[in-house]
């Protein structure tokens, strides 16, 4: 049998044992069902529906709203966004993306995903269309026990992480923090989830400055420094059905449509997303996830800072 060496490894694998067993017998079951696999690989390969185009990860907010308030957050939940992703939603745009995207991850974040009452069944579906890609839930955890379902269904979808971020760690904030960890080491008891407790307090950045209670961009003028330094360089958004760079630009024309922006932000607002009719070629170069202009919307080094406790109900007047 001669391949050419353009022929897809996955149709070498069918095609080299279909014919280790036509050599050997007649007809069979088992080389009815390599033939019908072999004909559907290569019926959506030729469709373009192999999904080939591979990066680290996808975020996804399942909701814009938060139940915290951090000072500088790069997704603008400070900002009081609003809005919960709903499945039928979801669905639309994963049918248009994933026979296309192989991302390693998938986060499932906002904002506070624990805010949508269907977390559970985003899941679910993100599993349906990202069968091999590892499942993120970043959270910060003090709404958790509103889903007493998702450690189960984490279990059930398998290759799953539970993110939970602490944000603050004053006496107030840890007592209600205690909580949420006696919940967490009760469901990995449990289920034997794996959970990850990340410190989002200690190394916390600026991302935009705060003018009289004003998002403003930096200018820092040196976009592929900030680029180098980015967090969230890697970070793709899929919103409102298109992929985009980064939170801060996917996010940005919901806080121009609740609060109106200052004259410096219309730069950043003529940012365009890719478009799910968008070529192979475009979306290879989209993915490469090169600087651009307006990577110069954010700090060309680290600006940390000590930010004020995020939680309205654990703040103290000294906060």
């Amino acid at each position: 049998m001669n391949m050419s060496p353009k022929t897809p490894l996955k149709l070498y694998s069918y095609l080299a044992r279909l014919y280790d067993v036509l050599d050997r017998r007649p007809a069979t079951k088992r080389v009815t069902d390599h033939c019908r696999k072999c004909v559907r690989w290569l019926e959506r390969y030729c469709s373009g529906n192999i999904a080939s185009h591979r990066f680290p990860r996808i975020e996804i907010h399942l909701s814009h709203a938060c139940n915290l308030s951090c000072e500088s957050c790069s997704h603008y939940s400070n900002q009081h966004l609003t809005g919960v992703l709903s499945l039928e939603t979801a669905e639309a745009w994963y049918q248009n993306w994933g026979h296309r995207l192989r991302p390693g991850s998938v986060n499932l974040l906002g904002g506070e995903p624990a805010l949508n009452p269907t977390l559970c069944e985003h899941v679910l579906l993100a599993r349906k269309y990202w069968p091999d890609a590892s499942i993120h839930i970043v959270s910060n955890g003090l709404l958790l026990h509103k889903h007493p379902r998702l450690p189960e269904t984490l279990k059930t979808i398998g290759n799953a992480e539970l993110h939970v971020s602490k944000h603050y760690n004053s006496r107030e904030y840890e007592l209600r923090f205690q909580g949420v960890e006696d919940l967490l080491q009760e469901w990995k008891r449990q289920h034997g989830i794996s959970i990850v407790i990340n410190d989002s307090f200690s190394n916390w950045t600026r991302r935009y400055l705060d003018v009289n209670g004003s998002p403003k961009p930096f200018w820092d003028g040196n976009p592929r420094q900030s680029w180098g330094i980015c967090p969230g360089k890697t970070c793709v958004q899929l919103h409102e059905g298109k992929l985009w760079k980064c939170a801060p630009l996917a996010y940005l024309p919901m806080v121009k449509r609740k609060i109106g922006l200052s004259p410096e932000w219309d730069f950043y607002l003529t940012y365009q997303p890719l478009d799910a009719g968008c070529s192979s070629g475009e979306l290879d170069e989209f993915l490469a996830g090169r600087v651009e202009a307006f990577c110069g919307m954010c700090p060309a080094s680290r600006r940390p800072f000590q930010k004020n406790n995020p939680d309205p109900i654990g703040r103290t007047p000294h906060d």
